[in-house]
């Protein structure tokens, strides 16, 4: 009887009464961090990606095309960074890259998708100087600089800070784009600062950095930190007696804070970011519960944004006509994603064209404003 039906369609196809099917898989590459240090963030950005996929497979794909991703390691490494963009764009053939995780290895790597003509799409990149590299690269993760001036400046009004303390990682092109971002912020709202120190990444005892920190008798501390090294800073800090607010960039808002720096360590973080998960606008609680659904734990702001830019490129793929000639069709993915807007786990997004280093436009940054949240007895409260 299958056979008989099977046969019947391939008839009324051959005849032009029924059209043929010509759905096609449409291979998005995805080079994150999933092991080394940036893996817990790089992890749940895989998964937001994965989620939004499949979500968006199942409602019928892009025009009946399916999504396909084809997923690499890049360890948090520059090098790998840039071997896994290599092997992606010129050995895979996707379409676009995702990623990669850290914003020193999106350095390195963006590069090499701008000369290929190839978007290369940031869901968790916020140093200064990303999109400048070029046309071709996008991100939906909302700036340090857009980002930490909001946050200083809430903390201001719900505490009545005087004066600051400022810790950074001295290493790493996140964290001192976060450290010439929170300087220029504290310089802008004319607070004080008592002293600046700095680490290195692999460091583990900070004691001597925080100890000069509370001879200075700071009003709160603000740290440009990854969390492999801004956890224990705040259990550290807590253990020396210096309970004073941690005003933090996004590399600390993950949940992941409360079980690395547990009983309590982890109050009084404040953190500015574009999503929270006490936000409860119905599209994100609709991630939520489909991504506890799917990993059996809570998101975080970096799964949130590899999601919503999964169906923000989901959205411009709509309305780009898929011919199969590769560089055609990367170009005009690229064409078609600075208009798009889209209302997702994040709020309302829209992108923002940067300019690079000679003042010309190139690539397109996020246009959101932030939350500013504090931690409280293992939760993120909304403060503004």
């Amino acid at each position: 009887m299958q056979s008989k039906t099977k046969k019947l369609l391939a008839a009324l196809i051959a005849a032009g009464i029924v059209p043929a099917a010509h759905a096609a898989d449409i291979k998005l590459g995805v080079a994150e961090a999933l092991s080394g240090g940036a893996a817990q963030y790089g992890v749940s950005i895989r998964n937001g990606f994965q989620l939004a996929a499949d979500e968006i497979n199942a409602a019928g794909g892009i025009n009946g095309n399916k999504l396909v991703l084809v997923v690499e390691d890049e360890q948090g490494k520059k090098e790998e960074a840039i071997n896994v963009f290599k092997k992606l764009i010129f050995k895979d053939n996707v379409l676009m890259v995702f990623g990669p995780t850290l914003s020193n290895s999106a350095q390195a790597a963006d590069p090499i998708a701008q000369a290929a003509k190839t978007v290369a799409f940031g869901t968790s990149n916020t140093a200064d100087g990303i999109t400048s590299i070029g046309n071709y690269v996008f991100r939906n993760s909302v700036t340090e600089a857009d980002v930490l001036p909001a946050t200083i400046s809430t903390v201001k009004a719900k505490t009545g800070l005087k004066n600051v303390a400022v810790l950074y990682g001295n290493d790493d092109v996140f964290t001192k784009s976060g450290y010439d971002n929170f300087k220029k912020a504290l310089e802008d709202q004319k607070i004080p600062v008592t002293t600046t120190e700095t680490f290195a990444k692999g460091d583990v005892d900070f004691k001597a950095q925080l100890t000069k920190i509370k001879g200075t008798n700071p009003d709160a501390i603000v740290l440009s930190a990854l969390l492999a090294e801004g956890a224990p800073i705040m259990v550290q800090a807590r253990q020396l007696g210096l309970n004073v607010p941690v005003i933090g960039g996004n590399g600390m808002n993950s949940v992941k804070i409360f079980d690395l720096a547990p009983g309590g360590a982890s109050n009084n973080l404040w953190i500015g970011s574009p999503w929270s998960i006490e936000n409860k606008a119905p599209e994100n609680i609709k991630f939520i519960d489909a991504y506890k659904a799917k990993f059996s734990n809570a998101p975080d702001q970096f799964a949130a944004q590899s999601y919503d830019a999964m169906y923000i490129v989901a959205q411009a793929l709509k309305n780009t006509k898929i011919t199969g000639e590769l560089a055609k069709d990367r170009a005009a993915l690229r064409d078609a994603l600075p208009a798009v807007t889209w209302t997702g786990a994040t709020g309302p997004f829209k992108f923002r064209q940067a300019n690079d280093r000679a003042g010309k436009p190139a690539g397109y940054d996020a246009d959101q404003a932030p939350i500013v949240s504090v931690t409280k007895d293992g939760k993120y409260v909304i403060e503004k």
